[in-house]
Order: C-alpha cells, then sequence, then structure tokens
C-alpha cells in the first residue's frame, strides 16, 4: 500500500461564522460544529474553546485527543468502522491539520463504581510543570467539552463521545480539500533492498475482557482474547486505531499518539536506508493465567519467524501484568533468533529508588527507558479552567474528596495528565548517572 499523508500546520485556531484555512490560520464555524456534534441528542450541551501553549489554562474533563485527518483519495475513510463503514484504508491521500489537536472533555460520572473499569478523566496544563510533562501542551488546542445525558451505559457514553469528537476532527480536516498542502510524506514499503535487516514491529496491546471496552479498537472493534495479529503500519496513520473515550489515564497512549504512533514513524523514516520495515504484529496482552502468557509470546514469536524477520522492536501499552506478556515475547523472539529492543516507560517509585520494572528476562538486554511514570509532580494554580469540571477528583473511587480545578495541585504519579507517560518515545529524554 503506498499513502501519501499531506500536512497543513495550524499556529492559530479562530472561532467565527465559517470554515477557512490560510498560512497556518483555521477559522472554525462553531455554531456549525456545535449543530453537528448536538444532532445526537445523547448530550445535553456542547461548547467550544481554544486553548494555547503558554497560558496559564488548565483543561479539565479530558476523555480523548486526536488529530484532524480527513482522506481525499484512495479506499475507505478516516477512523472506519466508527464513522463510517469497515472499509481497508491505508492508501491513497490523506490531508492533516498538524500543530492542533480536537481535546474532548466531557462530564461523565459512569456506572461502573470500582476497579478499573471505572471511568477516569484527565488534565491538561498548557504551561508550567504540567506542560513539561505532556506532548499535548505543544499544540493548539480545539477543546470541544461536552454534558451527556445522565443513566448512560459505558460503552454507549464511549460511542457518543468518540463519534462527536471523530465528526468535529474530520470536519475541520475538511477545510484543506482542494488546498496546496506544505509537504506530502509517502509511506511505501514495497521497495526492499535485500542487503539489510528485516524489522518488524511488535506493539503490545493491553485488554482486559472483564468489561465492555478493552481499551483499545480495530476499526471500531475492541480488540479482545485473540492470538497475533499482522497489520500494515499505514493503518495507523487513517485511524484505523482508537480508544476507550470513558478511560483517560495518563499511562495508556491516545488517539492522537495511534495517529502519530513515533515507533512506527521512525521504522518508516529508516526504511531502505538502515532497514527493511517488515510490518507491524498486533499482540493482545494480560492475560490472566502465565500459559495464557507463555501462548501468545510464542505465537507473536512464531509468526515473527514466519514473517522473516531478523529483529524486532517491542513496546507495550498498560500496567500491572501485562508486562509479564512482554518480557516472554522479547525471550522467545530473541531464542528463534530474532534480536529484539524493547521500548518502555519506567515505575522507579515516587523518590526514583525502587525497582523500575515489574519483570524481567535474561534475554532482555537492550532495553530504552522513556522516563518514569511515578513521580511526583506540583501544579500551580490556573487563572483560567476550560472543560466540564470546575472541581476535580485527584484520586477515581467513588466519594474520592474534589479539589478546586483552579487551585494548585499535587499529583503523586503522571496518570491523572493526559500525555503524562511517554510510553513510546515520543518526546526527547536525557540520562543522567548519579
Amino acid at each position: 500500500m503506498r499513502l501519501e499523508m499531506a500536512e497543513f500546520p495550524v499556529t492559530d485556531i479562530r472561532l467565527g461564522r465559517a470554515f477557512r484555512y490560510h498560512s497556518g490560520k483555521l477559522e472554525v464555524d462553531r455554531e456549525q460544529l456545535k449543530s453537528l456534534v448536538l444532532q445526537d441528542k445523547r448530550i445535553e450541551e456542547a461548547w467550544l474553546e481554544v486553548v494555547v501553549p503558554g497560558e496559564k489554562v488548565r483543561v479539565t474533563g479530558i476523555r480523548d485527543v486526536v488529530e484532524p485527518r480527513v482522506k481525499v483519495d484512495g479506499k475507505g475513510q478516516v477512523f472506519p468502522g466508527i464513522l463510517g463503514p469497515v472499509a481497508p484504508v491505508g492508501e491513497g491521500r490523506t490531508h492533516r491539520l498538524s500543530g492542533m489537536a480536537v481535546v474532548v472533555a466531557a462530564e461523565y460520572e459512569g456506572t461502573i463504581r470500582a476497579g478499573l473499569g471505572v471511568q477516569r478523566s484527565a488534565i491538561l496544563d498548557m504551561w508550567g510543570p504540567g506542560a513539561e510533562a505532556s506532548r499535548f501542551s505543544s499544540l493548539v488546542g480545539l477543546v470541544l467539552s461536552l454534558r451527556l445525558v445522565q443513566g448512560l451505559s459505558e460503552l454507549e457514553a464511549h460511542t457518543v463521545i468518540q463519534q462527536a469528537e471523530f465528526q468535529v476532527a474530520k470536519r475541520l480536516a475538511e477545510v484543506t480539500v482542494g488546498l496546496k498542502p506544505k509537504r506530502v510524506e509517502t509511506f511505501d514499503l514495497t521497495k526492499v533492498k535485500p542487503k539489510l535487516p528485516r524489522v518488524l514491529f511488535i506493539q503490545g496491546c493491553l485488554t482486559d475482557s472483564h468489561h465492555v471496552h478493552s481499551g483499545v479498537s480495530y476499526y471500531g472493534l475492541p480488540i479482545r482474547d485473540s492470538l497475533a495479529t499482522v497489520v500494515h503500519p499505514n493503518e495507523f496513520f487513517d485511524g484505523a486505531f482508537a480508544i476507550n473515550t470513558t478511560r483517560c489515564i495518563g499511562y495508556f497512549p491516545i488517539t492522537w499518539d495511534w495517529q502519530n504512533h513515533p515507533l512506527v514513524l521512525g521504522l518508516y523514516r529508516e526504511h531502505g536506508k538502515r532497514l527493511n520495515f517488515a510490518g507491524v504484529i498486533l499482540e493482545r496482552i494480560r492475560f490472566e493465567t502465565f500459559q495464557g502468557k507463555e501462548v501468545i509470546a510464542q505465537n507473536t514469536a512464531q509468526l515473527a519467524s514466519n514473517l522473516g524477520a531478523d529483529a524486532a522492536l517491542v513496546t507495550w501499552l498498560g500496567s500491572g501484568n501485562a508486562f509479564v506478556d512482554v518480557m516472554l515475547t522479547v525471550q522467545a523472539c530473541e531464542r528463534r533468533g530474532i534480536k529484539t529492543a524493547l521500548v518502555t516507560y519506567e515505575y522507579g517509585g515516587k523518590e526514583g529508588i525502587d525497582s523500575p520494572l515489574l519483570y524481567y528476562v535474561p534475554e532482555a538486554d537492550a532495553v530504552v527507558s522513556t522516563g518514569s511514570r511515578d513521580r511526583w509532580i506540583d501544579l500551580p494554580p490556573a487563572e483560567k479552567v476550560v472543560g466540564p469540571y470546575k472541581e476535580i477528583k485527584i484520586l477515581s473511587y467513588p466519594g474520592a474528596p474534589v479539589a478546586s480545578a483552579r487551585g494548585s495541585l499535587t499529583l503523586d504519579a503522571r496518570d491523572m495528565i493526559v500525555g503524562g507517560v511517554d510510553n513510546w518515545g515520543r518526546q526527547s529524554w536525557a540520562c543522567r548517572a548519579y
């Protein structure tokens, strides 16, 4: 498959009465977008606001972040299986509005009251320490705030939120149809150099079979109990992957991350130069038994071997015992002669002195850290709050104490900050020895 990604950078967003794009300036018809969203009667209220980097603004109730894109040539449409029928994507031409994002925030209390499935939202500071912790503070944000009708189930609320944000994102990108892009990048794996090593990308996906949505979906279908699956990397760029919007957790990637996966992009840009990018394996992780973890590890490694991989770049999303599946996969690949490099965040505890990883195998001798998830962070008071919540829960359990969203906050981990954990190495980090 050959995909052209045409880029239209955005440096300024204005809420007005028309849709226009010119020289980095995006004008948005506020009322038309609101009318589009409010066609769904499960949304009681919707409003739009713009946030810019450096502004002392805190956004609350964040459920997802998405980059506006639209297909202008080729099969299917962006966000297949969600905004339209399930049709193959990853070829033709897609337009993207870079430098900006649609940030969807929703007031929703959920029906699950305990456990991993309890609803969660995140915050984002556009300035200060919170901005330094999140990649999304550098983007101009169009915040879409929603108030949902009461009593919606988790899956129904997720569907409402996701369809609203994707409709808005697609409508924004449509302003570029017929315009000349700033630049075009082509993604095509058909040409290979035989002497270069074949490198696969293995993406571990934490799933949860106990809840209606597993956390990650492929063409709108939640990834559940499955063995390893081969997908084309171009599918990432057209929105084939999306997240559960009732649980926005700092150590989970969100839709923007899947659209701009740094490891997929990195391998693509080395294709034909230092390596042959051999494709992507999706690996379902977090099996409940050790046998299940062994089976998925062996299955993934066998599939990589069948695809002729010389090496594999391995990463994951999630937390807890899902990491055992990942390490066993590294071990299984190495024992088949497939050299691996693992990209992962660390734990380390509040002071950075605890064990950085939960599980080890001796074969994992090439590991890249993307920073700590656990470190404390103090957020100063904001001058303005955007989003549905003026008070927020620092903890997610029912009855947890609330704090003023405008006031100073002390967080004992990065879980509450959208983009607060760098899962896949997008941000720049330096290592210092003590």
